[in-house]
């Protein structure tokens, strides 16, 4: 009984601490913190979420608040410069623009109950007719970017496929923030449909990166001569997501 008592105890002992959840106030924008204490952490990092929507900080075990208090002081300016990028309105609105396969499109809201969200052209302009309630706005443009984002990725993913003959068991779309595609060993692929917001070629290049997974289940050597075989653009696509993927992120289509 004892020694189980004392198992007890020790395993209560070892259970990591809650993370701290908080807000930080950089520069007059509120962003959602959450710190998490990490056994084997030796220094602190703090981290961006994908979309600039909050903040991740990783922390010693049993670190003073004093020592993350001054570290978030020291780094005001650094996140004030890595936020910069992301626009503090990202909600969507009557008049503003979006991105649709690269393009930016003026969003026109018909004030009709009833009609199809459609990208059009009118006297040269780019524009994206949306009706409904304006209070679903956002709701019926995600749902028309992933109607589009399907056609897309099912379309470019099926002719990569068939060119190294590799089958596709499944085809999904997402809103995953951490990466924007997945392929199982069983030949599922997923993909965010938050793509369809970016160039033709970027789409084409996660359609062929997943894919060539299907063939190569790492990022070594092979699997990245095989992407290149399939995607000649692959590098100035990567370069694209690099500088621009977050921005897709921080929409808020709610």
């Amino acid at each position: 009984m004892f020694p189980l008592l004392s198992k007890l105890r020790r395993s209560a002992a070892r259970k990591p601490a809650p993370p701290e959840t908080r807000t930080l106030d950089v520069a007059g924008r509120l962003m959602p913190l959450t710190i998490k204490q990490h056994d084997r952490a030796t220094r602190i990092t703090l981290r961006i979420e994908p979309g600039g929507r909050a903040l991740k900080m990783t922390v010693p075990k049993g670190l003073a608040s004093r020592e993350v208090n001054a570290f978030l002081d020291r780094h005001q300016g650094w996140l004030l410069t890595k936020l910069a990028k992301f626009s503090v309105d990202s909600a969507l609105h009557d008049g503003g623009q979006i991105l649709f396969r690269g393009i930016k499109h003026r969003i026109e809201h018909t004030g009709s109950l009833r009609g199809l969200t459609e990208a059009i052209v009118i006297d040269g302009r780019h524009v994206l007719k949306v009706s409904g309630l304006p209070e679903h706005l956002g709701r019926r443009i995600a749902t028309f970017l992933k109607k589009e984002a399907r056609a897309d990725l099912e379309r470019l993913a099926n002719v990569h496929a068939r060119s190294i003959k590799a089958p596709i068991k499944s085809i999904s779309m997402k809103d995953t923030r951490s990466r924007w595609g997945s392929c199982s060993s069983e030949g599922n692929l997923s993909f965010s449909w938050r793509i369809v917001m970016a160039p033709g070629s970027v789409i084409d290049y996660l359609a062929a990166h997943e894919v060539a997974h299907l063939k190569e289940m790492n990022h070594g050597p092979r699997f990245w001569a095989l992407c290149g075989k399939l995607c000649p653009h692959m590098e100035e696509a990567k370069s694209w997501l690099k500088r621009h993927g977050s921005q897709l992120h921080a929409i808020d289509f709610d």
